[in-house]
């Protein structure tokens, strides 16, 4: 039988729960292409966070740089870091790997999480081979936040091989499978494309044309909780941003969501993942929760036309922003097979109505 190379989708996950691959995970945790991972309750409150040396545990690592036992009974404060050890506990084999990305609805709330794993000196990296526990760093940057034990904040993918597509097959996929559309519902084409990397990526361009082009986070100490769905009030946390010819105006420091003025179309053979832009396009960073299962934005049976990207945007350095300006980097890449599942199918994802800049699925 031919081996397949690529991302492992929701069936390949599956199997490895059952084969004890991945212990304590569950099988209602299992995204398309992806696997959530849940907190545990053993939580600590740090000074800062740190990088584990080769060879040495997280839980070696807390006891030498100093903790706080903390509860979930309490909430997570703004600008404090703490460490949560994660309830998954992974077995990988030798042909295996994994990256870790935030979920949407932790990028859109403004809480910066990162996976960390004994003895690798990377964030949100599990290396081929990988056996033992895995940790999360949660720090919310904008306002309090409530979660407990179970809460979903992060996602691993798993790989055999890495299938990002190179430009070449990137020109080729743009004529065959209408990966981007523009805001008239058209397929562009590569040579549509006028800002090029060269590297198999898409330069997506920032959508200021809506009546409201996105939300400025406000900053607050009122405490968000991720228990609950709907019930915010978006003035409560967030500024809505009007429509502006001549552009917007970011603070250094402060955080945005913002919009892409393309629409992406990820088909079930695929998924995608934001990558960062090049800082000759100016000093910001335009995600943090980035990734895009199979069949996002590709309808129940291919009649999608895509979906605009929304984005997380923090600036480091004061900057105007002005229609059609160059605002993320997005790259496709190949699945091992097509999942069971995807994403648009299942019908059940608060994002799958969003058609401009939309605030996480807490809010009403």
């Amino acid at each position: 039988m031919e081996k397949r190379f690529g991302a492992l989708p929701y069936q390949s996950i599956r199997e490895l729960i059952t084969s004890g691959v991945f212990r304590n995970a569950r099988e209602e945790n299992i995204n398309p292409a992806s696997l959530d991972l849940s907190l545990s309750s053993e939580i600590y409150r740090m000074e800062g966070i740190v990088l584990p040396r080769p060879g040495e545990t997280i839980a070696e690592l807390v006891e030498k740089i100093g903790n706080l036992r903390y509860s979930f009974d309490m909430p997570l404060e703004r600008d404090v870091t703490y460490l949560v050890r994660l309830h998954e506990i992974i077995a990988l084999p030798e042909t295996l790997y994994g990256y870790c990305n935030p979920k949407s609805s932790t990028g859109r709330n403004d809480v910066h999480v990162r996976v960390l794993a004994d003895g690798v000196s990377r964030y949100d990296t599990v290396p081929r081979g990988y056996r033992g526990s895995l940790w999360l760093a949660i720090n919310p940057r904008s306002y309090p936040i409530k979660v407990s034990e179970g809460e979903r904040l992060t996602q691993v993918r798993f790989f055999n091989k890495d299938t990002r597509l190179t430009e070449k097959e990137l020109q080729d996929a743009l004529s065959t499978e209408s990966l981007v559309f523009d805001s008239h519902g058209e397929p562009i084409r590569y040579d549509d494309i006028k800002i090029k990397d060269g590297d198999g990526s898409v330069i997506l361009r920032l959508d200021l044309n809506q009546e409201i082009v996105g939300y400025e986070c406000l900053g607050s100490n009122r405490v968000m909780d991720f228990s609950k769905r709907k019930f915010y009030r978006g003035e409560d946390f967030f500024r809505e941003i009007k429509k502006a010819d001549e552009g917007i105006y970011l603070k250094k420091g402060g955080f945005y969501i913002l919009s892409t003025k393309e629409a992406v179309r990820v088909p079930p053979s695929m998924a995608l993942e934001v990558a960062p832009m090049d800082e000759r396009s100016g000093e910001f960073r335009s995600h943090y929760a980035g990734f895009f299962d199979p069949g996002w934005g590709y309808g129940k049976s291919g009649e999608g036309k895509g979906r605009p990207a929304t984005l997380e945007v923090r600036p480091f350095e004061d900057m105007v922003i002005r229609n059609k300006q160059s605002i993320a980097k997005v790259k496709f890449e190949r699945m091992m097979a097509v999942p069971e599942i995807a994403y648009d199918a299942l019908g059940t994802s608060h994002y799958t109505s969003q058609s401009n800049a939309k605030l996480s699925k807490h809010f009403q």
